[in-house]
């Protein structure tokens, strides 16, 4: 998850800049009180720290630091695999012996401060992160139950699916109530009295305390027979709702305490130059964070506690905590802290992490819906019961089912290439200019052709009119300027002849040229009509890769 994950990046960066912050300090001019706690040059020089120790230390560091190259925070196991490959986790009995004879160098006890830091960092992120993926899918099993109150049929359907394992868990208390009064009557009886009690005897007083247990059970019960059984398990379904919105509720309260409250290092660089106070008190807040996710493990999955009352608890335990008044890390017993702090935190990675997710998991399990095999042993069975029936079904009717199968697909087949192949190859066809692929309403030589045979008319019309009224045909020039005018759209010819026959139509149509001007017209009209539809199709052309 990516906001737990730079959480945990955040604070190592954090602690990173506490501790070298420390020592950049120290040969810069500084107040006498704040050069009092650091190590001054001569000692560093007349004492050096034990290289080997501090290369463990270092390489235990950067196992647990997060960098550019990781996007995962390290499990459990390498958390405690690095602490004791640098020797902080003793097996010591006695923490006490530890802090008094172990005696450090200040840069090792820093290295050793920083990395069981970033430990305690890692472990919070790692707490952060198991209780979010164990809160998050609450929220399916809610919808569940909510959908099984919404009908009285889901209702019902849910006492059908729990009615096998409703019917074995009776059973079997009723199985254990009678072997525990055998046990006891037969231990009330003499030894040699149960010996000579025969088997048939036996078997037949154990048949009537299992009559005594069913008759006791169906007393203690007989508060519930006034209820309808759609109550009872409306009931139950409501019960387990609760339970899963109360943990959950838990859930996200200990999620807010963790982040709001644990490895809280928010501080700037002015405090750290003020005095020791300021710098050691990021050590008591890594070591109160350890205490938190300590009490908030053990109180989490606590039901009867609200809200409120989870949050008091953990507060005042941190508070009261007696050992954290111990990790005060003053300059007698810091080994001592440090160690004890340490072994603190094992505790909380081998004990209280793993007991907090197996009650979480023992919660969801009594709380949650029920399994698959509980919600589908019903259509499970049937489809077993009649396997035969539908087999001999599929035998009967191979052939139909083998059309059914190769129309299915042909029907496959035909859907992707009429819906996805061709559409995808007809689009690149459009953005490659593919001549194939323009959208056309005419052909592409039409309208040439037909405003070339309108010339030709209007030029033969012309030279027969020029040559009757004048005697002399038109020349190479006058035939020109006709069709420069015929391609602007202008029949003066035409049109002058057509006017003239217009006066006299009968004697027009059948000694003038009233019908070839009609005729003429007809293909220029034509034309027309094809030059606007030319410009319809260059429209559509732009609008080709115009999607929505």
């Amino acid at each position: 998850m990516s906001f737990v994950f730079d959480q945990a990046r955040r604070i190592d960066v954090q602690l990173d800049r506490l501790h070298w912050n420390k020592y950049a300090i120290q040969f810069s001019p500084v107040p006498s009180s704040a050069s009092d706690s650091t190590p001054s040059d001569d000692d560093l020089v007349d004492n050096p720290p034990d290289s080997i120790r501090v290369g463990e230390l270092q390489a235990a560091i950067k196992q647990l630091s997060i960098g550019s190259s990781r996007s995962f925070l390290p499990t459990a196991e390498t958390i405690l695999s690095a602490l004791r490959h640098a020797t902080i986790l003793d097996d010591q009995s006695s923490t006490q012996d530890y802090g008094q004879t172990k005696k450090t160098h200040p840069l090792e006890h820093d290295l050793e401060w920083l990395l069981v830091s970033k430990a305690v960092a890692q472990t919070h992120g790692l707490i952060i992160s198991l209780l979010l993926e164990q809160t998050l899918p609450l929220g399916w099993d809610i919808w569940y139950w909510d959908e099984v109150l919404s009908s009285p049929y889901y209702v019902g359907w849910y006492f059908v699916q729990t009615s096998p394992l409703r019917i074995w868990q009776w059973s079997k208390s009723i199985y254990v109530d009678a072997r525990r009064r055998l046990h006891s009557s037969e231990g009330i009886e003499s030894a040699d009295h149960a010996e000579a009690v025969s088997i048939s005897r036996s078997w037949s007083k154990f048949y009537g305390l299992i009559k005594d247990s069913i008759r006791d059970r169906s007393l203690a019960d007989a508060q519930a027979k006034f209820l309808s059984p759609l109550m009872l398990y409306r009931s139950e379904v409501r019960s387990k709702q609760k339970g899963l919105r109360r943990l959950r509720e838990m859930s996200a309260c200990g999620l807010g305490v963790l982040v709001d409250e644990g490895m809280n290092l928010d501080f700037d660089d002015g405090n750290l130059r003020r005095g020791k106070s300021d710098k050691d008190e990021w050590k008591t807040i890594v070591s109160r964070s350890v205490s938190l996710m300590e009490t908030v493990l053990r109180n989490l999955t606590i039901l009867d506690l609200g809200i409120q009352d989870f949050e008091d608890t953990v507060f005042t335990s941190v508070e009261d905590d007696t050992e954290l008044s111990q990790l005060n890390c003053t300059d007698d017993d810091s080994n001592h802290s440090l160690a004890l702090m340490a072994n603190r935190l094992q505790l909380v990675l081998q004990v209280h992490l793993p007991n907090h997710a197996a009650s979480s998991r023992h919660m969801v399990q009594e709380y949650g819906r029920p399994s698959r095999m509980v919600r589908y042993w019903l259509p499970a069975t049937a489809l077993l019961l009649s396997s035969s029936t539908l087999l001999r079904i599929a035998v009967n009717r191979k052939a139909q089912i083998m059309t059914w199968v190769r129309d299915l697909g042909t029907t496959t087949m035909d859907f992707w290439y009429n819906w996805v192949v061709e559409p995808i190859r007809k689009l690149i066809g459009t953005i490659r200019h593919d001549k194939d692929s323009e959208i056309a309403i005419m052909s592409r030589e039409s309208l040439e052709g037909d405003r070339a045979s309108l010339e030709r008319m209007v030029v033969d019309f012309a030279w027969d009119n020029h040559s009757i009224a004048s005697g002399a045909p038109l020349d190479e020039v006058e035939i020109e300027k006709v069709r420069a005018k015929v391609r602007e759209g202008d029949l003066t010819p035409v049109l002058t002849a057509y006017e003239k026959d217009l006066r006299r139509p009968f004697t027009g149509t059948i000694r003038g040229n009233l019908i070839r001007a009609l005729l003429i017209q007809v293909q220029k009209t034509k034309v027309d009509v094809e030059v606007a539809v030319g410009g319809i199709d260059a429209l559509l052309k732009s609008q080709e890769l115009v999607f929505g």
